[in-house]
């Protein structure tokens, strides 16, 4: 059974900095696609940043480019998103998913089958 262990969460000031970390468990092989999405009080969930199987591809949403960064570690396995200059509208619920089968657009919530229970991110002002 496969399990997405995030973490790395947290109350951080404005302008701070936080790194969100995805553990998949119950496959022996790296992911085709992890992505990262977000869900603040009263919205629905977002796209915030996706990588493909080998790290050559990334996609981020606009309003987080230039500030965060999604990548693969520990054998391909492990994601990380580098969250740097924080703003107070980037608290929200960051969820982790992961698809081992064909997506076709990273950027859609629909194409993970797989999704981690969330870690929050508070950014005060």
């Amino acid at each position: 059974q496969v399990q997405l262990a995030e973490s790395g969460g947290g109350l951080v000031q404005e302008g701070g900095s936080l790194r969100l970390s995805c553990v998949p468990s119950g496959r022996t092989f790296s992911s085709i696609a992890m992505g990262w999405f977000r869900q603040a009080a009263g919205k629905e969930r977002e796209f915030v940043a996706a990588i493909n199987w080998g790290g050559s591809s990334k996609w981020y949403a606009d309003s987080v480019k230039g500030r965060f960064a999604i990548y693969r570690d520990n054998g391909q396995s492990t994601v990380h998103l580098q969250m740097n200059s924080l703003k107070p509208e980037d608290t929200a619920v960051y969820f982790c998913a992961a698809e081992w089968a064909v997506v076709e657009d990273p950027t859609v919530a629909g194409s993970y089958d797989y999704w981690g229970h969330g870690t929050q991110v508070t950014v005060s002002s």
